[in-house]
């Protein structure tokens, strides 16, 4: 069984500019969530999708595939299914794991729980929504994909979705502990 895990990390943000090459303590969030997908057990190959040159760039010696993001599956209005197909038409895999990097916090073992649940139910969604797993055959008959499938809870999850610098700092107030004088 082969597990693609996948980071897909656009460039335009529109509350939290370059909010993927952002630094997380000693590292950026996009390669804090590429070393997550490394821990997996499972995880065989992973795939950066972005439409970015300057992310592509940033990840391109991480030892990751990129993957080109085309125009039509970038925009703010497009759900992330038909992106995970993409991914899986260009990276084939028995299943598709994706690490939404906006949850700093996740720990990688959510990653395995998901792929495991994935395995047995054909999806699975972390709640948070930082890990979303599927079969390829689930993705190849997906249906409504704004539809989100039941989910698991996780604390391991993260409760910290970033979007604004707010919410980075939070995570960052959590992953570093106090800082005298603030």
């Amino acid at each position: 069984m082969k597990v693609i895990g996948s980071i897909i990390a656009r460039l335009g943000s529109k509350r939290l500019p370059y909010k993927n090459l952002l630094p997380f303590g000693k590292t950026t969030m996009l390669e804090l969530g590429i070393r997550k997908l490394q821990q997996s057990r499972y995880v065989d190959e992973i795939v950066v999708s972005t439409e970015s040159e300057l992310i592509a760039r940033t990840v391109m010696e991480l030892g990751v595939n990129i993957l080109k993001r085309p125009a039509e599956l970038a925009a703010d209005n497009v759900p992330s299914i038909p992106v995970f197909q993409h991914i899986l038409k260009h990276y084939p895999g028995d299943v598709h794991v994706n690490l939404n990097i906006n949850f700093a916090l996740c720990q990688y073992e959510v990653i395995d729980r998901a792929v495991e649940i994935a395995i047995e139910k054909g999806e699975s969604l972390s709640k948070p929504y930082a890990v979303w797993a599927q079969t390829a055959e689930r993705l190849s008959n997906y249906g409504d994909p704004w539809k989100l499938p039941d989910t698991f809870d996780d604390p391991r999850a993260g409760a910290i979705d970033i979007h604004t610098e707010k919410n980075w700092l939070e995570a960052l107030r959590i992953a570093q502990g106090p800082l005298a004088g603030w």
